[in-house]
């Protein structure tokens, strides 16, 4: 028979619960939290930047040449794109639910390189992203001065400058959307001047490419060299131009008399900001801000947790005048949802717990229980995370409602085993062999028959059989290491714990017993 082994090996049915609890409680510590399944399609992203262009510009000029190379992409189900009066253009790819999303990014990058050829030099000059994030927002942080010390232009170039990489190097973070902008030298060209002068601004443009360069001048002495060469000098020349008076004094043209014209005497020039969109406001101050994306599985409690950790350890460092909040925080809701759902489940285990003893009477007895439903409960989570889900309301609800379930099967052996001992004489092991050989049968029969009303939930088609398959697999999984537990380990702290002759309930126990009987009858 096979609980015999384990009844005469009561180790090595502790051991298979040992494994399958370290099992678990490892797998707690690494599956990603979320408030609900992941059954929105994955998506890929595409952010491109066209300084200056109107969004009919971007539309024909960027837009219909990424979206026709997308076009087709494997797994595609739908694409949606944006295109501003900004110059900025957004395209959104949506693919087959269950598909990878790193394959995604590949194949979308694939495609990119194809087209890049083919859009603006100034839109390839700024740089197309890929990325991967989810379009929900994780997190959001607004930076400002309270006492209004701190320039607004400087306090988002300091944000810029000091927050947004290391935020965006956290494990987890899939983009980052920043409000602010940066420093930035603004050429403002005076058209009166620039006709005098018989300037095209195409013509200033190419002065200050070729004269704002960094090059590589060369060196003195090097190799090969002549005989008796000592000296070896490396040449460096003023590279790129960092002031405005440096590039006030790019020469735009030369005269055959020696005469030249300097880009300050058609244009002025300053140190101010690369873009006026309007920055954010937080208690009436000029204010930075950020919105965190996070990746596609990534644990959002654990990614909000780094991203806070950053947040404190970039801040401690941060410029007298500036302080900053959090203005948004999504995990908020997950968080207190999964805590009442794990109260839930300490309640669910208490009740039980008291119920067994009540109706069995027995604090012995009770302690089987004990043991073997947390067992099935934590062993569940390796097999989420080997499935790749993830911790979320609809998984613990259904470990909620296994908290019922699984816990019938230990009370099964112990009623017929306490039976089997009070109306047979026999000792707990042999009590424990004769009342296994009677129901390891109806044991497998109520795993098997529940399992036939749950699995068929994990095959429904569609996003509702998506949100709901967890649901079904959490329940079946948590039923069969309950079934395993209850041939098993269940049996083995039978015949260790029980005692003969032990039903002997306080009188709590006595009144209860004789009110259900009355109710009864």
């Amino acid at each position: 028979m096979f609980s015999k082994i384990f009844i005469d090996r009561p180790r090595f049915a502790v051991v298979i619960a040992l494994v399958i609890s370290i099992a678990g409680f490892m797998a707690l510590l690494r599956i990603p939290v979320a408030q609900f399944p992941d059954i929105v399609p994955p998506s890929v992203n595409i952010r491109a930047s066209y300084p200056g262009a109107s969004a009919e510009t971007v539309e024909t000029t960027v837009a219909q040449i990424i979206e026709d190379s997308m076009n087709g992409v494997d797994n595609m189900l739908y694409m949606s794109s944006q295109s501003s009066n900004n110059g900025s253009y957004t395209l959104s790819i949506s693919f087959a639910i269950g598909t990878n999303p790193d394959l995604n990014m590949v194949n979308v990058q694939n495609r990119l390189k194809k087209a890049e050829p083919l859009l603006p030099q100034e839109v390839t000059r700024q740089g197309v992203n890929v990325d991967k994030s989810t379009s929900s927002f994780l997190k959001a942080f607004t930076f400002y001065s309270p006492d209004g010390t701190v320039e607004p232009l400087e306090l988002s170039d300091w944000v810029n400058e000091n927050m947004v990489d290391p935020l965006t190097r956290v494990p987890g973070v899939g983009n980052i959307n920043f409000f602010g902008a940066s420093y930035s030298m603004r050429v403002w060209l005076d058209p009166v001047k620039m006709a005098a002068a018989d300037l095209t601004p195409s013509e200033v443009g190419t002065a200050l490419t070729s004269q704002n360069i960094q090059a590589a001048v060369g060196e003195i002495g090097g190799s090969p060299t002549l005989e008796g060469q000592e000296l070896h000098f490396n040449l460096t020349a003023r590279g790129r131009l960092t002031s405005p008076e440096e590039f006030r004094n790019v020469v735009l043209r030369t005269g055959d008399d020696g005469s030249y014209l300097r880009l300050g005497d058609v244009a002025r020039v300053e140190l101010d900001t690369l873009i006026y969109s309007p920055m954010g406001l937080y208690k009436g101050q000029r204010s930075a801000g950020m919105m965190i994306s996070q990746q596609a599985g990534a644990n959002a409690v654990e990614t909000a947790n780094a991203c806070d950790a950053v947040i404190r350890e970039v801040a401690a460092r941060m410029p007298a005048g500036i302080a900053y909040s959090e203005v948004f925080d999504a995990t908020l809701f997950i968080r207190s949802s999964i805590e009442e759902v794990g109260k839930a489940i300490v309640i669910a285990m208490v009740l039980v717990i008291m119920v067994v003893y009540l109706f069995l009477g027995s604090w012995r007895t009770t302690l089987i229980p004990m043991f073997a439903v947390p067992v099935s409960l934590i062993g569940t989570f390796a097999v989420l995370v080997a499935l790749g889900y993830s911790a979320n309301m609809v998984s613990l609800l259904a470990l909620v409602l296994a908290v019922g379930i699984v816990v019938d099967d230990a009370i099964v052996v112990i009623e017929n085993v306490e039976r089997v001992m009070r109306e047979e004489g026999l000792s707990p092991r042999e009590a424990s062999v004769k009342a296994m050989g009677q129901i390891t049968g109806a044991i497998v029969a109520i795993a098997l028959v529940l399992l036939s009303v749950f699995v068929p939930v994990a095959f429904i088609p569609g996003l509702s059989g998506k949100l709901y398959q967890q649901f079904a697999v959490t329940i079946s999984v948590a039923m069969l290491i309950s079934c395993l537990n209850a041939l098993t380990l269940s049996p083995a702290l039978c015949a260790l714990l029980m005692k003969p002759g032990e039903h002997r309930p306080n009188f709590a126990v006595r009144w209860f017993q004789a009110l259900v009987v009355k109710s009864r009858n």
